[in-house]
C-alpha cells in the first residue's frame, strides 16, 4: 500500500486568514492520524503565510506516524529541521514569493549544494527526499546527491488527466522505472486528488508515499475529513 501523508498547510492558511487559533493545526494533525493518515506534511515558508515555524515545533510531539517537513533548504529551514528531527525532509526549490511549488530541482546544476545539505540531514538520521520534475535525466542525477528518495512533481500529470489524456502519465512511469533501477524511493505530490490518484497509483511502480493537501482539504469541505482520508486510503491499497 502506498502511504498517505496529509499536508495541513491549508488548515494554517484558513487559521491565519482570521487570526486566533481556529482551526487548530495541532488538533487537525491528531484527527487526521486518528482517521487513518499515515503521515503529516508541512511546508513552512520564510514569510510564514500558512504553516509557521512555531507550528512545526508544536506538531512534533503529536505526530506519531511520519512527520515530513518540506521546504527550500535556506539556513533557517535547515536549522528548524535539525531541531525537530522529522522522519523525512523533502527539499523543494521554491522561491520565497512562490504561491506554491512550481518546479523540481535541477539535480545536475545543484548537485554539490544538494550533496552538502543532504549529508547534514543524513548525519542526523533524517530520511531525505528531493522534489523533481518528471525528467529521467533529473532522476538519474539525483542519485549523485545522496538522497534516499525523490518526490515526483505531479502537476502536469493532473492537468493532462483532467483533460482526459491518460497518456500524460508516461513520463512519470519512465521516471519511476529509472528510480527503481537506481534504488531510489519514490514519493509524489502536487494536485493529486480523488479524481486522479487511483490511476496514478496503479501505474507508478514502487510508489511509496503521496503527500496531498489542497485537494484533500477542499474535498473534505464537502464530504468530511474522515471520509475523504478513508477514500484516499481505499484507492491507494494494492
Amino acid at each position: 500500500m502506498t502511504k498517505l501523508s496529509v499536508n495541513i498547510n491549508k488548515i494554517a492558511t484558513l487559521r491565519n486568514s482570521r487570526g486566533g487559533d481556529v482551526p487548530n493545526v495541532v488538533q487537525v494533525a491528531k484527527d487526521a492520524q486518528k482517521f487513518g493518515a499515515e503521515g503529516i506534511t508541512v511546508h513552512p515558508r520564510p514569510d510564514e503565510r500558512h504553516i509557521r515555524y512555531r507550528d512545526v515545533l508544536d506538531l512534533r510531539p503529536v505526530v506519531k506516524t511520519e512527520f515530513n517537513i518540506e521546504g527550500n533548504p535556506v539556513e533557517k529551514f535547515i536549522d528548524l529541521v535539525l531541531k525537530v528531527k522529522p522522519e523525512q525532509v523533502t527539499l523543494v526549490p521554491d522561491a520565497e514569493d512562490a504561491i506554491t511549488s512550481n518546479a523540481g530541482w535541477d539535480t545536475l546544476k545543484h548537485r554539490d549544494f544538494l550533496q552538502e545539505v543532504i549529508a547534514e540531514f543524513k548525519r542526523n538520521n533524517i530520511r531525505t527526499s528531493i522534489f523533481v520534475d518528471p525528467d529521467p535525466k533529473m532522476v538519474e542525477a539525483a542519485t549523485n546527491t545522496g538522497t534516499d528518495r525523490i518526490e515526483l512533481y505531479t502537476e502536469e500529470y493532473a492537468r493532462q488527466y483532467s483533460k482526459g489524456n491518460k497518456a500524460g502519465i508516461r513520463p512519470y512511469v519512465e521516471c519511476a522505472e529509472v528510480a527503481n533501477k537506481l534504488g531510489l524511493g519514490i514519493n509524489a505530490g502536487h494536485d493529486l486528488s480523488l479524481e486522479n490518484i487511483e490511476y496514478f497509483k496503479k501505474n507508478i511502480p514502487g510508489l511509496l508515499e503521496v503527500s496531498i493537501g489542497h485537494a484533500l482539504i477542499a474535498e473534505a469541505l464537502y464530504q468530511g475529513l474522515e471520509y475523504v482520508i478513508n477514500q484516499y486510503l481505499s484507492l491507494l491499497r494494492d
